[in-house]
């Protein structure tokens, strides 16, 4: 197998176009190509500027999740720090977490975050939401969002072997003149996303969310909703 590592997005288009398959950072990858069999081409992003960038409000697909820090917003990074082991973290990359992974333990917080995806083609980058980097699985480049007021993300604990743990993540962003709560859940293999105007009161705001698909979560998954839902908007109270 060829391993090409293209160091331009036209360079990028160029393998793309050729055959070579993205890897991210292997990690879910290299199990099945060694049951199946390897590719003839294959492109790692690593050394792309365009899927390396961390900051406030972007990070690149290509960043190693143990790379995810405080430069980011808490939910994110929270996020990144909570999947696999400190070995998985060291490999793993953002993109594939978001892209190719059935657990995405990044795509509530990115989904809070109200982050836009930049994409590549072999004729084009672009940018577009998660929905469709996600139906049409594209190669991604990397996120942008605007930098929120609050945000806060919680794993509950799970068993070995059992179903993946709940995952919470919100956010409180400023929307022209007032502001946002965006909650997101994964429970089990579904990530549902709702928002709703944002309040001082907790219980005001319980109760919009309870009329949506949040709703209709079990009773631990409120719970865990709530929790994380009151702390976000108390920090969020003093900013």
């Amino acid at each position: 197998m060829l391993l090409r590592f293209p160091t331009s997005v036209s360079e990028a288009q160029t393998c793309m176009a050729e055959g070579a398959v993205p890897i991210g950072g292997a990690t879910l990858v290299w199990a099945t190509w060694q049951r199946d069999g390897f590719p003839e081409q294959a492109m790692s992003l690593r050394e792309l500027p365009e899927a390396n960038g961390i900051g406030s409000e972007t990070l690149g697909a290509a960043v190693l999740l143990h790379q995810v820090d405080d430069r980011v917003p808490e939910v994110l990074r929270r996020a990144a720090a909570t999947v696999g082991t400190g070995a998985v973290r060291r490999t793993a990359t953002v993109g594939g977490n978001i892209v190719g992974s059935t657990l995405r333990c990044l795509l509530p917080a990115a989904l809070v975050l109200g982050a836009r995806a930049t994409v590549l083609e072999e004729d084009r980058s672009y940018q577009t939401d998660l929905a469709e980097v996600l139906a049409k699985r594209l190669l991604l480049l990397g996120l942008t969002w605007r930098a929120p007021v609050a945000s806060g993300y919680r794993k509950l604990s799970g068993e070995a072997g059992g179903p993946p743990p709940l995952v919470v993540a919100a956010a409180v962003h400023a929307d022209g003149a007032g502001r946002t709560l965006r909650v997101a859940v994964r429970d089990g293999y579904e990530v549902l996303s709702e928002s709703t105007a944002w309040d001082t009161d907790p219980d005001r705001v319980l109760h919009a969310l309870s009329g949506t698909d949040l709703g209709g979560l079990d009773a631990e998954a409120r719970e865990a909703v709530r929790e994380q839902v009151t702390e976000v908007l108390a920090r969020s109270a003093g900013r």
